[in-house]
């Protein structure tokens, strides 16, 4: 028997799925060989089954005599729409809090909703739109119930900072996850740009350098990807007139850490004042300024939300199994492992591995990886 030709190595950027695949060719016999390209491709792919928008779907009732507005905030039980312009004051009606869901809430920031208005300034919901975009997380104290952030958004503005709180790409790559499963286009902010060239006494220059690593090691990696990225300063308005055009028509939400800067961007956008807060010092770390969400209307055109800050960021609905499906990188190295079922993280000959050695693949992502994996088998 012939020998079997050298093992082929993956590229970077330019990893495709499909290209990918037709490389086992040399390696598996015809029928092994098409029944495993098609379930890899339907695992990176299609991941349609996971999306709520494919289940079942209720009967909608007849809201042509009601008047639509959108979410703009949720402030105890009282939920402020917007119609064409107009506030109004609504609660939500009796029928959708007997629903059972594993969502922490009926309703969220930038739902469409049909509203029965009973004066100019008040209202009942009586129907909540179909969403075509979702960004949630598992709840922090209920992993089992979704907590929605936002709904109907265009794109999600994963905003950090380049010294304080501390740039996380492992952060960043949970939020690449739900972006993508809740069918959003993710645009990584940089904010606080300025401090790397003029950080503050309290930061020492060795510090500094560490964090200029970190982030140029993780953007080559994101721009790999094809996931837009901006530097920013709100102080210094470094990168704030192309963060407008990207805004403009768009609904966009602005979400991450304390202290990272979301509210100070948008008030030097938007020239809004909102509050915010002073990182202290001694823990590097922000504070919470933002304590609920709210949606501002753009003179550009579209919407924008601020959220509140976050200290953890547990992914949604999803399966041990599945997350190398989002790993573009390791998948399209996958399929050269030994084991079809590998793991990635014990097996032998495991090409994914074997990538990584060769700096093929980066160390930051695949720790992020192993991060995921490890928190969904403690839940």
């Amino acid at each position: 028997m012939s020998p079997l030709p050298p093992p082929l190595s993956c590229t970077t950027s330019e990893l495709k799925v499909k290209d990918h695949l037709d490389i086992e060719e040399d390696f598996h016999t015809y029928e092994h060989k098409e029944s495993r390209k098609e379930r890899k491709i339907a695992q990176a792919l299609d991941k349609s089954k996971y999306k709520k928008t494919n289940q079942k779907k209720k009967s909608a009732p007849n809201t042509d005599n009601l008047e639509t507005g959108r979410v703009l905030s949720i402030i105890s039980n009282e939920i402020i729409v917007d119609i064409e312009g107009t506030k109004v004051v609504c609660t939500l009606r009796g029928v959708h809090k007997k629903e059972k869901t594993r969502q922490k809430s009926l309703i969220a920031i930038g739902d469409i909703v049909h509203i029965d208005r009973s004066s100019k300034e008040q209202g009942v919901i009586v129907h909540i739109a179909e969403r075509y975009s979702v960004l949630s997380r598992a709840d922090n104290l209920r992993r089992r119930f979704e907590q929605i952030i936002a709904a109907n958004i265009d794109q999600v503005l994963i905003t950090t900072s380049a010294l304080f709180p501390t740039f996380k790409p492992t952060l960043i790559d949970r939020y690449l996850i739900m972006t993508e499963r809740g069918n959003m286009q993710p645009i990584i902010l940089i904010n606080k740009c300025d401090v790397l060239e003029d950080p503050p006494s309290f930061i020492q220059t060795e510090e500094v350098e560490e964090a200029k690593a970190l982030i140029e090691e993780s953007l080559e990696t994101y721009r790999a990807l094809n996931i837009p990225i901006l530097r920013l300063s709100a102080k210094s308005g470094e990168g704030l007139d192309e963060l407008r055009a990207l805004m403009r028509n768009k609904t966009s939400v602005f979400s991450g850490q304390s202290g990272v800067g979301k509210s100070s961007l948008i008030n030097q956008m938007l020239g809004t004042d909102f509050k915010i807060g002073d990182i202290v010092p001694t823990t590097r770390k922000g504070s919470h300024t933002t304590t609920r969400a709210h949606l501002v209307p753009l003179e550009s055109g579209g919407f924008c939300i601020d959220t509140p800050g976050i200290k953890s960021f547990g992914v949604w609905d999803i399966q041990k199994e599945e997350v190398q499906a989002y790993f573009p990188e390791i998948l399209a190295c996958s399929g050269e492992c030994k084991f079809s079922g590998c793991t990635h993280t014990h097996e032998p000959d495991c090409a994914v591995k074997e990538a990584l050695d060769q700096g093929v693949i980066s160390p930051l992502r695949y720790s992020s990886y192993l991060n995921l994996l490890e928190d969904l088998s403690n839940n």
